[in-house]
């Protein structure tokens, strides 16, 4: 791989060629003088700014499952405007209800058959009438309306993300 290409992918390294005779990083690789053949880190990345860091075993925790939109009704009832999705997350999981403020950008009838993300093992949260049993993941956009995070090749419904 290139070193330009690799240092595109890890903005934090920096290629480092081998010096003349054999230094550390080159003990296990015959490559001549300037040869590009490892990378330095020079800064870690963290946390984004003001968010809290997790650790693996609370990402483990969390429940990001697959599933298909079963049915979508309006939600009247709703602050904002929303739907109601059903969502089949497969056999383990079930059949969920969420309220989702996706109205900007989805009508009723295109959801219907659409896979999503969503997370299933939140406790159940009561949204004016309507008890929502799952959150559905999506993107906010800079003007605050939001879009769908979704599989983008078909996966079986309660397929874990990881």
């Amino acid at each position: 791989m290139g070193a330009a290409i690799f240092a595109a992918m890890l903005p934090w390294c920096v290629p480092r060629p081998c010096q003349t005779g054999v230094p550390a990083n080159c003990n296990s690789i015959d490559a001549p003088a300037g040869a590009v053949v490892s990378a330095t880190v020079i800064r870690k990345p963290t946390g984004v700014e003001g968010m809290n860091t997790i650790t693996w075993q609370d990402f483990e925790k969390v429940e990001l499952r697959a599933g298909t939109i079963v049915a979508a009704e309006p939600f009247p009832e709703a602050r904002k405007p929303a739907y109601q999705l059903t969502v089949d997350f497969g056999p383990e999981a079930g059949i969920r209800k969420s309220s989702v403020q996706i109205t900007v950008h989805y009508k009723l009838e295109e959801l219907i058959g659409q896979q999503v993300l969503g997370v299933v093992n939140f406790p159940p949260k009561r949204i004016g009438p309507f008890l929502s049993e799952c959150l559905v993941c999506g993107f906010y956009r800079e003007d605050g309306s939001v879009v769908l995070a979704v599989p983008d090749k078909p996966v079986p419904n309660g397929a874990k993300l990881g």
